[in-house]
């Protein structure tokens, strides 16, 4: 493969992590337009990032899975179609239950696309050197394009509409889909079997769950609609944690957590979200319901913290060696 071929890769895959970072942040700043055009209450918009975050986080294993199984550049492609698809039905959204099924379908798309673009990126770069450096590309990329879609998603929908971010994602996606088989190579594919009934409990048993928080908050703890989904969800949990015992091909092997370090990583990472997430929610109302800013100030305000998680990149290497 030619300098020339692997550049435009390397640009592709920037591109799909790009598009990827971008659809959630420009959404930070829209978020109370959102609520106001489509008469969303303050429990019901935190479902147009639910929807989305669950089916990503529910299927990515599964997407993983399957560009092992039927190809990753295949998988790529086929992810990259359905979310320009799913962002051009997220934009044209005419209630609020039509975008959170476009939002969870972007989620379902992303996890398809996202592990077999790293996997495509590890293919194409196999010499050391080349792939620390395609690496950083691809990680400078997914931190400035962050506070670059809080801009954006700012000044979209204080000149236009929350829905022209949407819209951003799909002459990209287009351009992917008409560069990658043209430079892309198709990898091996192995034999084996998808572990849908675990995916599927998986999503079903997180979504329960939060339905449960979600109308704790607005209604009460003894509201029927919610301790009934608590206990839906830790059913469908236990669910998953038994398939996955049995499975022959589990996505999520449980010998994963006999490993104490591994696990303490895993708690780290889950308390690092959940702190993470709320902030990214609740500011951008804050800013806007309450101070009465526009959505590109609110995006300028909330920059530094994205561009202190950016530097912070670069500086954690030497202080974890």
């Amino acid at each position: 493969m030619n300098e020339h071929s692997k550049r435009i890769i390397l640009a592709m895959i920037v591109a799909c992590q790009l598009m990827m970072v971008l659809d959630g942040s420009v959404l930070i700043t829209a978020m109370p337009e959102i609520g106001r055009t489509l008469h969303l209450s303050t429990a019901a918009l935190t479902w147009v990032q639910n929807a989305y975050i669950l089916a990503f986080g529910g299927f990515l294993l599964l997407g993983a899975r399957a560009g092992d199984l039927l190809g990753r550049r295949r998988t790529f492609v086929a992810g990259i179609a359905l979310f320009a698809l799913a962002s051009m039905l997220a934009g044209l959204a005419p209630s609020a239950p039509f975008l959170l099924a476009a939002r969870a379908l972007q989620g379902i798309a992303a996890a398809m696309a996202t592990p077999s673009a790293l996997a495509l990126l590890s293919v194409s770069f196999t010499e050391a050197g080349e792939r620390s450096k395609a690496i950083a590309v691809y990680s400078a990329v997914s931190g400035a394009g962050g506070s670059v879609g809080l801009i954006v998603g700012g000044l979209l929908t204080d000149v236009i509409s929350w829905r022209a971010g949407m819209f951003l994602n799909v002459p990209i996606g287009v351009a992917l889909l008409f560069l990658a088989p043209r430079y892309m190579r198709e990898t091996e594919t192995k034999r084996g079997r998808l572990d849908v009934l675990g995916a599927l409990t998986s999503v079903i048993g997180m979504t329960a769950l939060a339905f449960g928080f979600v109308q704790a908050a607005s209604a009460s703890w003894g509201a029927p609609e919610a301790w009934g989904s608590l206990v839906l969800g830790g059913v469908m949990l236990a669910a998953f944690a038994r398939i996955e015992a049995r499975a022959k091909e589990p996505i999520t092997p449980l010998r994963l957590f006999a490993n104490r370090t591994r696990s303490g990583a895993y708690l780290g990472r889950l308390l690092l979200v959940c702190g993470n997430y709320p902030i990214f929610f609740f500011i951008p109302q804050f800013l806007q319901n309450v101070l009465h800013f526009d959505s590109l100030a609110a995006g300028l305000a909330i920059m530094p913290f994205t561009a202190v998680q950016f530097g912070m990149m670069y500086v954690m290497p030497s202080l974890v060696a």
